[in-house]
């Protein structure tokens, strides 16, 4: 059957698929602290964390971030260095510094909003966060759409478009998943699409056989759901970054990321050779101490971390941390991980 058709089917009465996605979500869904005695503060909270995040990850800052900051007053009062620190480790440091501005925003409201709209107004609120909490907390009849739903609804219906990026595929799907929400339990409905996506329609080897809403989804009749959605590769870039380790009379030397950076402002990392004022180029293979590969976004980075000696003048927005001090500082993620790494190898 045609997408369209499929799509058509569906829509005309989707009491069937509501029916039996919530069933199977309210037998099967993860317990989760945010969803044991659920709040407005715990919902925004685990959305800002699980964007581009996965689960297990979130777990244990979830519960330490909730035991600092119970709410969002204590949140709003709370020094930045206190969130970053709190957040260190989790990445797209930009979530922490919204999620500070927004609990601002919010202790300054006469109440909180309860629709879509005006959350979308505040900081760090997208449709797809703004669709969930609302929903979740107060019923709001707004679907999530996000790549989990977008897999789920591809898939539904055999759809094979070309998408050129993710955020075009969003847009192209949200009228079907308007279509298809729950209007008497939107947050339940939305909570168990995003089920669905993270364990069971799974970008690959996904669980078909036990699906609860396989006999409405065209993509597993015809027996090639991985196929859908069609959306085009990243362009991935290559970049080689050269970075020193300058260890001194037990202190070591980081690069400080200023105030006004758009992101990791205020962070610590270790420093470029460029900062250092040091040719890449004329560091020998015998000073490489490791190399470190990861992605960000579009870029595959390698990192090469080489022993430099101290530095005649202090660079600009360069300090010397002591290594009994690093952590009470606020270390980017991977390099709080590769200094501890490098300190425990030649101690």
């Amino acid at each position: 059957m045609p997408y369209v058709a499929q799509t058509q089917q569906l829509t005309s009465n989707p009491s069937g698929f509501q029916d039996a996605l919530l069933a199977w979500y309210r037998r099967h869904a993860r317990s989760l602290p945010w969803r044991d005695n659920p709040s407005l503060y715990k919902t925004v909270v685990s959305e800002f964390m699980l964007q581009q995040t996965q689960v297990k990850t979130v777990l244990p800052y979830f519960a330490r971030w909730l035991a600092a900051l119970p709410d969002f007053a204590a949140l709003a009062r709370a020094p930045e260095a206190q969130v970053l620190k709190l957040w260190e480790g989790l990445g797209y440091y930009t979530r922490a510094r919204n999620l500070h501005k927004l609990a601002k925003a919010l202790v300054g409201m006469p109440a909180m909003p309860r629709t879509p709209a005006v959350w979308r107004e505040l900081p760090g609120i997208g449709p797809y966060t703004a669709a969930a909490i609302t929903s979740i907390t107060f019923h709001a009849p707004a679907a999530v759409v996000d790549g989990n739903v977008v897999r789920i609804l591809a898939r539904l219906t055999a759809d094979d478009t070309p998408h050129k990026d993710g955020t075009s595929a969003v847009k192209a799907f949200t009228p079907l998943a308007d279509a298809l929400l729950n209007p008497a339990e939107p947050g339940d409905h939305n909570q168990a699409m995003m089920e669905l996506g993270a364990t069971v329609c799974l970008r690959r080897n996904p669980l078909c056989t036990v699906c609860p809403v396989r006999e409405f989804c065209a993509g597993c009749r015809a027996g090639d759901p991985e196929s859908y959605p069609r959306l085009a590769a990243k362009q991935m870039e290559k970049l080689t970054i050269v970075r020193g380790w300058c260890l001194h009379r037990g202190k070591l030397l980081l690069h400080r990321i200023p105030q006004q950076s758009r992101r990791l402002a205020n962070q610590h990392e270790l420093p470029s050779a460029e900062q250092l004022g040091i040719a890449a180029g004329k560091l020998k293979t015998d000073t490489l101490l490791a190399t470190k590969k990861r992605g960000i976004t579009r870029y595959q980075i390698t990192e090469q971390i080489h022993v430099v000696s101290p530095p005649k003048t202090l660079p600009a927005d360069h300090v010397w941390v002591p290594v009994k001090d690093l952590d009470s500082i606020t270390l980017s993620g991977p390099h709080r991980r590769w200094v501890r790494e490098l300190l425990a190898a030649l101690a």
